[in-house]
């Protein structure tokens, strides 16, 4: 590993740990040149996943967009960085299981919409209005009742 000081390629690891659920090694290392100390991850190398999108163009999938998106929907809401973290975590994880290493946007659009029904319904309804580029009112109120018979089904469940 080369020092990001020196450029030196020896170094020594000092420390390695299990990071990002699992899926990946940090590791603490020393130049053995200038004793400058740094961190490296080391994770499986993945086949690329290719995101189609509504244009046509084609662009590697790139997780930050999902987390950007997701930080946007659910500011001022209970959702902190480390479930949106998860949320994103899961979705990378079955698009990775997927046969499939060429995805639509709307695809993965509709995958954390799926997972944000079950957590915030005003994240949700951020996220979905971007999303879905709600043009007005009608659109807002059609997602709203879409909501409603979740609401309904869970009252009667309690009840």
């Amino acid at each position: 590993m080369q020092c990001p000081s020196c450029q030196n390629t020896d170094s020594r690891v000092l420390e390695s740990r299990s990071a990002d659920s699992g899926r990946s090694v940090r590791r603490r290392r020393e130049c053995l040149n200038c004793d400058f100390r740094f961190t490296t991850y080391e994770r499986v190398e993945t086949t690329p996943i290719i995101v189609l999108k509504r244009s046509g163009a084609k662009e590697l999938f790139n997780r930050s967009k999902i987390i950007n998106g997701l930080s946007r929907a659910c500011e001022k809401t209970l959702i902190n960085g480390s479930k949106i973290e998860f949320i994103v975590n899961e979705i990378e994880v079955e698009l990775h299981q997927g046969i499939r290493k060429e995805v639509k946007a709307n695809e993965i659009g509709e995958m954390v919409l799926t997972h944000l029904k079950d957590i915030n319904e005003v994240a949700y309804i951020r996220f979905a209005s971007v999303y879905r580029q709600f043009d007005g009112i009608n659109d807002f109120m059609k997602t709203l009742e879409s909501l409603q018979p979740i609401k309904k089904e869970q009252l009667a469940s309690v009840v």
